[in-house]
């Protein structure tokens, strides 16, 4: 199969259920579940701790020991069979013990599908934003499709369509793999990646590292309350899902031309600008509590995400060694994607009940030390 479009068919039925979980999942668990916001936060929050744990060790060990189509496979059947056990559980409890368990399996996917990406475009002859353009694609149609379906056939169509999205990653396993995928780590090569030690000793690391912890962990109050922020602002349902999927739009347009765009600029000045949208973002949505401001707002997700996140990839193309991609995918997932945000829902959820607006502005705490940080580093470390 051509590399470009096995990566871009992987990233598209990846997002389609990321964009069933990330916007609605919360939610789903406040009106089918019937928890309470606070109830829901904790949950989510203790499942992205899960998620941080398992792609800091569970991910980069399995990596280690099998190839990445089978390492997407494992991955992929057990989310589903952690995900089923949703439907005979109730009450905080038990939906908490299932959502640790689904956090397990479910989020190693994204780097699992990352950590391909980064392999083929070192192999060459791959455009790592025009594939990821397609995994937002997949975004923008889950997040229409269900915003359209929980209006027809209520909030649970939520948790039907996430168990249809895992049979179909487990389906596209089972078409042709690029040959480089197929590679099942040496005993030498575990060995050079065995430990994450050589990681801290590259130059400038550390620095980019903890800087896009502090730029994607700053989303946590939009990923968790976003869309009941909507609700609270007495948005209809069905255009709940056009409003979210702005910023996916917006993400797109700039992932299309992510290989060309900026070429020329060093990582620091592209999280520097994508820090700057960030800070600007939620302060928007802190001091103008109305639709129109949000959806104003959500244009700057192409640069308070999108922009870091490919500052990032590129980055680790350029510099890590083959062997240690996997490690700092992992780091990159369980910290950046997991454990700042975590910390942060927890935050935003006692936030959201004083003042909704607050929960927003929180995420100041991050993008504002990023920026000076950047300032500090960018030229002592030259990255």
């Amino acid at each position: 199969m051509n590399n470009q479009r096995w990566l871009s068919q992987n990233f598209f039925t990846f997002f389609i259920t990321w964009g069933i979980f990330l916007p609605y999942w919360t939610g789903w668990l406040v009106d089918a579940k019937h928890l309470t916001v606070s109830q829901a936060s904790v949950v989510m929050g203790c499942g992205l701790l899960a998620r941080a744990t398992s792609n800091l060790f569970f991910f980069p060990t399995l990596a280690k020991y099998v190839n990445n189509k089978r390492l997407i496979t494992i991955l992929a059947v057990g989310a589903l069979l952690t995900a089923l056990l949703y439907i005979p559980s109730s009450g905080f409890s038990a939906l908490l013990v299932v959502t640790i368990l689904f956090s397990i399996f479910y989020p190693a996917l994204l780097p699992a599908v990352e950590s391909s990406a980064a392999t083929l475009v070192q192999y060459g002859n791959i455009h790592y934003g025009k594939s990821r353009s397609y995994g937002s694609f997949g975004f923008v149609i889950a997040v229409l499709i269900i915003s359209m379906l929980t209006g027809v056939f209520g909030k649970n169509i939520i948790f039907w369509s996430m168990i249809i999205g895992l049979i179909g990653m487990l389906l596209m396993q089972q078409f042709a793999t690029p040959k480089e995928l197929l590679i099942v780590p040496t005993k030498e090569q575990r060995a050079k990646s065995l430990s994450m030690k050589t990681l801290w000793n590259i130059k400038g690391f550390p620095i980019v590292l903890f800087i896009v912890i502090l730029l994607q962990g700053a989303h946590a109050s939009y990923y968790s309350y976003g869309y009941i922020y909507l609700e609270d602002l007495h948005v209809d349902p069905f255009y709940m899902g056009m409003i979210i999927n702005i910023a996916v739009i917006c993400e797109i347009l700039y992932f299309m031309k992510a290989d060309t765009l900026f070429t020329k600029w060093r990582s620091s000045s592209l999280l520097l600008l994508a820090a700057i949208g960030s800070s600007l973002r939620w302060l928007l949505i802190f001091m103008f509590p109305n639709v129109w401001v949000f959806i104003a707002s959500q244009t700057l997700h192409a640069l308070s995400f999108a922009l870091a996140h490919f500052a990032f990839i590129r980055y680790l193309t350029q510099t890590l060694p083959k062997e240690q991609i996997p490690n700092a995918q992992g780091i990159y997932s369980a910290l950046a994607m997991g454990l700042s945000t975590a910390i942060l829902t927890f935050l935003g959820g006692y936030l959201y009940e004083i003042s909704p607006g607050l929960s927003f502005a929180a995420m100041l705490i991050c993008t504002v030390p990023a920026i000076a940080i950047l300032l500090m580093t960018r030229r002592k470390y030259q990255y």
